[in-house]
């Protein structure tokens, strides 16, 4: 197995990839930077760790997208994303909902912060 160096969010990664895997990984890498920085610089959520979670929740959901339904037309709206808006007209929702997840995610993470 082969051994990539990455950064996500400014930070280096090492990580064992399959012989063949670079160019696929090295996509799923820049996904998640990309939406933990897109996060990350919409400056309502600050810890790594939150940061994360949003853009796993927001890379989950669009796949589930896209598993469960046809592709639609270019000229459909697309749907807000939990990290942020794709129009003004959805930013409130976006902001409701992501109140509504931060708050859910503090529950679950309880006194000390942590999942397990």
């Amino acid at each position: 197995m082969k051994q990539l160096e990455v950064q996500i969010m400014g930070q280096s990664y090492l990580l064992g990839c399959p012989q063949g895997g670079e160019a696929r990984l090295l996509e799923a890498v820049e996904r998640v930077d990309t939406a933990m920085c897109k996060i990350r610089d919409a400056g309502k959520v600050r810890a790594r760790e939150r940061i994360a979670v949003l853009a796993a929740l927001n890379l989950a959901f669009d796949l589930s997208d896209q598993q469960q339904a046809p592709v639609p037309p270019a000229s459909a709206a697309p749907a807000p994303w939990v990290g942020g808006a794709h129009s003004p007209q959805h930013a409130g929702d976006a902001d409701l909902l992501l109140t509504s997840l931060l708050e859910r995610l503090d529950a679950a993470l309880g006194e000390d912060g942590r999942l397990l």
